[in-house]
């Protein structure tokens, strides 16, 4: 199955991309009342032309990290990272900022919007893929396999949640771990660290308004439903009007101005309405069998950094489309996450299309033989059985 991962992988995504657009043209009409847009004339459907020219961008890029050897990310890794951190100190500069909800998560730049939190994600994994590369031996030692790698990417949330974006910082510093333990970093700090990190998160929470108004409609959705709590209580509504089989594309009722956002953080609850629980069980399948793919091809990588790159991308992933489900459900607190490939949002999917991009230059340069793929296991089995 390790041979043909990848083309299982580009198929998932692609019938991901495919739902997305499908559910973008069924939402979109809606949502344009809600950005003021005038129904009845060409903007109609504007954010499905929006997304169709993202995915046309993404697709372009995700050709081009295909073709490029992915051990030139390693060169770029701190020029990458010094963009990333400008970047998000941009976001503070009145003029080119674009504050929205409360929050300073956007640049401004005329043609077009950028979120930054979307290149941090990525800065951090290659820069954890390559520390971890370069200092393969010190890995379990407390500074250079815990302290510093912590510290760089520490760099990076702290600028995040000044920005207001709990969710980010949690998502870096969620996969930053992972990779982390992946790469060997001593397991009894990192768990320190997730104490102390899910405390940080939940105080910084219960101290801005909006945040603490979400962690109370999360523990009592019922009481909070007109409030806080309207979005995930009217998720939970489509999901329930969808049943088995749907109300049919394009009849759903919740898109009309009931569920905010239903064409971007919320588009998962729109398809079990109008497609039913088959096509929410399919969703959650095909990221099912994308972390599958994503994980062979980082097992068989032919080195260490595509072993580390790999698994960071498939993690980025799938943690967003994990959040986003279990937000949509109402099994998480609401938080503003899209769904990788599905939900509307242009930065998000050129950047996930990259990641696919990447992982197919993994796969490219893999070890498929028979015999690498032996020595490959037992020395991953070594490694786990000595951590333990």
């Amino acid at each position: 199955m390790a041979r043909n991962s990848i083309y299982i992988l580009i198929l998932t995504v692609a019938a991901l991309a495919g739902l997305g657009l499908v559910m973008l043209f069924s939402t979109g009409a809606y949502a344009n009342e809600i950005r003021g847009i005038t129904e009845g004339s060409s903007q109609l459907y504007f954010f499905l032309k929006r997304q169709s020219l993202w995915m046309g961008i993404g697709l372009v890029i995700c050709v081009i990290c295909s073709m490029i050897d992915y051990h030139v990310w390693s060169k770029l890794c701190w020029p990458i990272m010094g963009l990333t951190i400008v970047l998000l100190v941009l976001c503070f500069v009145p003029g080119i900022a674009k504050p929205e909800n409360g929050s300073n998560r956007w640049l401004n730049l005329r043609f077009m919007s950028f979120q930054p939190s979307e290149l941090a994600k990525f800065s951090a994994i290659l820069f954890l893929a390559w520390w971890f590369t370069r200092y393969e031996l010190q890995s379990r030692k407390f500074f250079k396999g815990f302290v510093f790698p912590c510290l760089i990417v520490g760099v990076l949330c702290a600028l995040i949640v000044i920005e207001v974006d709990l969710g980010a910082t949690a998502l870096v510093g969620g996969a930053t771990l992972l990779v982390m333990f992946i790469a060997g970093a001593p397991p009894l700090f990192l768990g320190a660290v997730v104490c102390v990190g899910v405390g940080a998160v939940i105080y910084a929470a219960m101290h801005i308004d909006e945040r603490s108004a979400r962690l109370m409609a999360f523990m009592d959705l019922e009481k909070y439903k007109l409030e806080a709590g309207l979005q995930q209580w009217n998720g939970l509504v489509a999901l329930g009007s969808g049943g088995l089989e749907g109300l049919g594309l394009g009849n759903g009722r919740q898109k009309m101005l009931y569920l905010p956002y239903a064409h971007t953080d919320f588009i998962f609850p729109m398809i079990g309405e109008e497609l039913g629980l088959r096509a929410t069980l399919f969703v959650v399948a095909a990221y099912l069998v994308i972390l599958l793919c994503g994980v062979l091809i980082a097992m068989h990588a032919r080195d260490r950094f595509g072993m580390l790159l790999g698994f960071g991308l498939i993690i980025l992933i799938m943690l967003q489309a994990m959040v986003n489900i279990g937000v949509t459900t109402a099994l998480l607190p609401n938080k503003g996450m899209p769904l990788p490939f599905i939900s509307y949002g242009g930065t998000n999917l050129v950047l996930c299309l990259a990641f696919v991009g990447i992982l197919i230059s993994i796969h490219r340069q893999g070890v498929l033989d028979r015999q690498g793929k032996t020595r490959l296991l037992t020395t991953m089995a070594a490694r786990i059985v000595h951590r333990v």
